[in-house]
């Protein structure tokens, strides 16, 4: 199982995450989980469950790191062994990065989380850019989102950083340029 990768993309909200998941799952044609997805459609079911996600996500914030680590551990023991896999989100706090270095440690599942990395202004221009194509719900919280990430996910990215694991990447570049450079420090041809 040598040649199986798990790969993570992490970042601030707007970073091109989805987007560079998306493209090395094209290119590599590895499946890729979304905790965004995964997310979104549970909010729009008319439960108790589904109805709590919606507020959530309505005020811009994260899920607790049990719902989060619930869908990223369903998606991981899906995948067939020796199958490479990419996951976008379900690392974004301190619980969830923690879990993910122990449960691929425990598997012998190599892995590498890309972070994506872009300025602050960035992310307000690359949002504002998006609400005109068509909001997501979360778009209209944006200073929240970014509170959520220097509160929660900025030290789960030092995390991967101390397990090893992580890639910086400048996403401050044309989508083709960032997903070149993803390919290249992760030595996929």
């Amino acid at each position: 199982m040598t040649d199986t990768r798990t790969i993570f993309f992490i970042g601030k909200p707007g970073c091109g995450k989805g987007t560079q998941a998306k493209l090395l799952g094209e290119h590599t044609g590895w499946p890729v989980f979304g905790s965004g997805k995964e997310f979104r459609a549970i909010s729009e079911e008319d439960t108790e469950v589904g109805r709590k996600v919606r507020e959530e996500i309505d005020k811009g914030i994260l899920s607790p790191p049990w719902f989060a680590m619930y869908l990223y551990q369903k998606a991981l023991f899906s995948i067939p062994e020796g199958q490479s896999a990419i996951f976008d989100g379900f690392n974004r706090k301190v619980q969830e990065s923690v879990l993910v270095v122990e449960s691929l440690s425990w598997l012998s599942r190599p892995f590498n989380v890309v972070h994506i990395a872009i300025s602050d202004e960035e992310v307000m221009k690359r949002i504002a850019v998006r609400k005109t194509e068509g909001a997501r719900a979360d778009d209209d919280f944006v200073p929240e989102r970014l509170k959520e990430y220097y509160k929660y996910t900025q030290e789960a990215v030092d995390i991967f950083r101390s397990a090893h694991a992580l890639i910086d990447v400048d996403g401050e570049r044309p989508i083709d340029v960032i997903a070149a450079d993803v390919r290249a420090k992760l030595g996929i041809a």
